[in-house]
């Protein structure tokens, strides 16, 4: 489990690096889509609850996973460094390992998934990593990498089970906390749980009384599935590859992320397919707060799940990515 102080440490080593995204107020009245999405829920704007987001699209890589990326890859030995990195990832985590591993000057390899958005893969290869290609599934790309690295040498860099990057996503519940105090609720989008145990961390031990809520897709609900029977469920490809939010089609939450949100976290929400695309068409009419699928999430589980979340009047929802492909970008503004 980890502490204040490898929080605090992890803020550290990354300042400079990251960007200390500001919070932005939310008027979810405004706009309102047209036509309505079939079977999305509804969601009313004449309460006293408020909701600001923290923006992490606003990254160098577009994405808050530089944060861990950055963390645990300053953290190595000279000597690890020297044997190389490997990590696997759908897409944002990929971009981060790339980013911070050009910035330490270490070689870095990523296992992507041949279903992972153009954009991501792109920006990856043009940060210099070097890319393989597997199958869908979130187990076979750990596998692949796991088999790279016990043939070349390279030190595993996990896109969520692991402490340094648990510590360094956590930061930003620092950074929420410092920035506004009287916060009530945080919502998380949750995938294999690497923002949601650093976040939960983060703000629980500085203020257990704020609520931390944890938000995925119903197509990929295994985080609140484990959560609710104290176990780890593992949800199968197929079906999680069937979501929108390419960032959480994890298949189940690591081991090291499932202590931190059973001890943490109060609560995992679900959302569907349609609410997502409406959140994500609520949040581009804002520059400063486009989000990818898997980035909007969280902003619709406060808006489509109120009667499931502890009655809360200043929230902040975490917009996790904004590497939004441009042509899903332009049928979101029709």
């Amino acid at each position: 489990m980890i502490t204040l102080s490898d929080l605090r440490s992890a803020q550290s080593l990354i300042q400079g690096i990251i960007v200390h995204t500001r919070l932005i107020e939310f008027n979810v009245g405004v706009p309102h889509v047209s036509p309505p999405l079939r079977d999305v829920g509804t969601f009313t704007s004449n309460d006293a609850r408020q909701l600001l987001l923290k923006p992490e699209n606003q990254q160098p890589i577009g994405a808050f996973k530089l944060r861990g990326a950055y963390n645990k890859i300053a953290s190595l030995f000279q000597d690890e460094r020297r044997r190389g990195v490997i990590s696997y990832s759908s897409g944002n985590h990929a971009q981060g390992v790339a980013y911070a591993a050009r910035s330490l000057g270490v070689k870095a390899v990523i296992v992507m998934p041949n279903n992972a958005p153009a954009i991501k893969r792109e920006a990856t290869s043009k940060l210099g990593a070097e890319i393989v290609l597997v199958g869908p599934g979130s187990d076979e790309r750990k596998a692949k990498a796991e088999e790279l690295a016990a043939q070349h040498g390279y030190v595993i860099v996990p896109p969520y089970n692991d402490e340094k990057i648990i510590a360094g996503q956590g930061t930003i519940g620092l950074e929420i906390l410092e920035d506004l105090p009287e916060v009530e609720a945080v919502f998380s989008p949750v995938g294999g749980g690497g923002l949601i145990s650093g976040v939960a961390a983060a703000i629980k031990l500085t203020n257990p009384k704020v609520k931390v809520i944890g938000v995925e897709p119903e197509l990929a609900a295994d985080a609140q599935a484990s959560l609710r029977s104290g176990r780890i469920v593992q949800f199968p490809a197929e079906q999680v590859s069937r979501t929108i939010a390419d960032g959480l089609r994890t298949q189940s939450i690591g081991t090291i992320n499932f202590e931190h949100i059973q001890k943490y976290v109060d609560d995992i929400v679900t959302v569907t397919e349609d609410e997502i695309r409406h959140a994500m068409k609520l949040l581009s009419s804002n520059p400063a707060t486009v989000a990818e699928p898997s980035g909007a999430v969280a902003t619709a589980g406060f808006l489509f799940r109120r009667d499931q979340l502890p009655k809360t009047n200043l929230n902040v929802a975490i917009i996790s990515g904004g590497n939004i492909e441009p042509a899903m970008l332009s049928e979101l503004r029709l």
